[in-house]
């Protein structure tokens, strides 16, 4: 049996409705607070419960039976606001799951991101030998799933069976109003400017079914996989996903200078409106920069085969055309 946290996000529910295709029993983890999905409400071989990975009593006692933990709950966000919690969810949560799965002799497989591997100039080439180094351009984000990593690390130390994987932006058709989404609503809006760094992109498919092979490869253990189906420019991805919604693309490039001021602006006018700004100066950190993170481990030796941008697009720009009005 499997045990999933953040079921209902971006990633995890996509990971959930994979397993149960299998036949594979489900224990679901969700928080009080979130609706379930409805065509998920009702499957035979899932159960679902309210919980919260800070409990690690509750956390330990809901492994019981569990043979795999996928690990896929929690925080992103760049808000400076945000900073306490985000370290107390991913670090302090994940130290809880690796805990319980110590504890219940469960296997884990957490998930990660490329934030984790770090940023440093002069190195633009990243894959999974990679080392956390501070540096400017790392977000606290990134820094908080570092020490995640170290968490699960520490696990493996202590007899975890657990392995690791690590996607780069998760392109899917979900809520536009959050998580990596939010860029499809953005393109949607026709808004103007764009930076001059690239971004490395995979399909919430090809991650999913990284996290099933993981699974299936019962005897591999304390391996870390970058899960990434390649890079574009900020210019070229906008052009592309505003042909699919024919709109008008970002057109006006934006200095990392500009950028930055703006940031600044944006966290100042939300924190006096007590909103979300769209953009902080964690968020745009690496602007400009344009690091690559390979996937050759994954293909070598898991076999992944990633599809082609154009496809994932096409199916996560339908999936709007068809959820969102064309009015809005």
């Amino acid at each position: 049996m499997v045990l999933i946290t953040g079921a209902t996000g971006l990633l995890g529910s996509c990971v959930l409705k994979r397993f149960l295709e299998t036949g594979v029993e489900v224990t679901a983890l969700k928080r009080k607070d979130s609706s379930l999905p409805s065509d998920l409400n009702q499957k035979v071989n899932l159960k679902w419960i309210d919980g919260d990975i800070l409990d690690i009593d509750f956390l330990t006692d809901s492994l019981h039976g569990i043979e795999t933990v996928i690990h896929a709950a929690a925080m992103v966000s760049f808000d400076p606001r945000d900073k306490e919690l985000l370290f107390k969810t991913n670090v302090e949560g994940t130290a809880n799951v690796v805990n319980a799965c110590l504890a219940k002799n469960a296997r884990l497989i957490h998930i990660s991101s490329v934030a984790a591997l770090g940023r440093q100039k002069g190195v633009y080439q990243i894959d999974e030998s990679a080392t956390w180094v501070d540096s400017p351009l790392n977000s606290s984000y990134g820094k908080s799933k570092y020490l995640a990593e170290l968490e699960v690390y520490r696990g493996i130390e202590e007899g975890l069976i657990a392995n690791i994987v690590c996607p780069s932006f998760i392109l899917a058709g979900s809520d536009w109003q959050k998580s990596s989404a939010q860029l499809f609503s953005y393109v949607w809006q026709e808004k103007k400017f764009y930076s001059s760094g690239l971004t490395n992109y995979v399909d919430v498919k090809d991650v999913t079914e990284l996290i099933y092979t993981i699974y299936k490869h019962s005897d591999l253990q304390s391996q870390r996989y970058i899960a990434s189906a390649g890079s574009i420019t900020f210019y070229d991805l906008f052009a592309m996903i505003a042909k699919h919604f024919s709109k008008r693309a970002p057109s006006i490039l934006i200095s990392n200078s500009l950028l930055h001021l703006f940031a600044t602006l944006e966290e100042i006018r939300c924190s006096l409106l007590r909103s979300n700004p769209m953009i902080t100066r964690e968020s745009v950190k690496a602007a400009g920069e344009k690091f690559v993170y390979s996937n050759e481990k994954s293909i070598a030796e898991l076999g992944i085969s990633y599809q082609p941008l154009e496809e994932t697009l096409n199916r996560c720009c339908n999936h709007y055309l068809r959820v969102y009005s064309t009015n809005k």
